[in-house]
């Protein structure tokens, strides 16, 4: 599975990141990197849950950074 990062800045000036497979998976941060590593940590945990549970089969993981980041 790969888990695909997408980041803009606010008008506000935070940062948030967003992992497109994973609704709902979004974290602010006061840099792009921040937000990214927020919103990346999220999607594993989230994995992990599933995995835990029983409601996802281990699978090969990876994560694509932007690379206007």
């Amino acid at each position: 599975m790969t888990f695909n990062l997408e980041v803009e800045q606010e008008e506000d000036g935070r940062w948030l990141a967003e992992v497109v497979e994973l609704p709902g998976a979004m974290a602010y941060g006061s840099s792009a990197a921040e937000a990214m590593a927020k919103a990346e940590a999220l999607a594993l945990r989230a994995l992990a849950e599933q995995l835990e549970h029983g409601e996802a089969a281990p699978r090969n993981i990876n994560i694509a950074v932007p690379t206007a980041a």
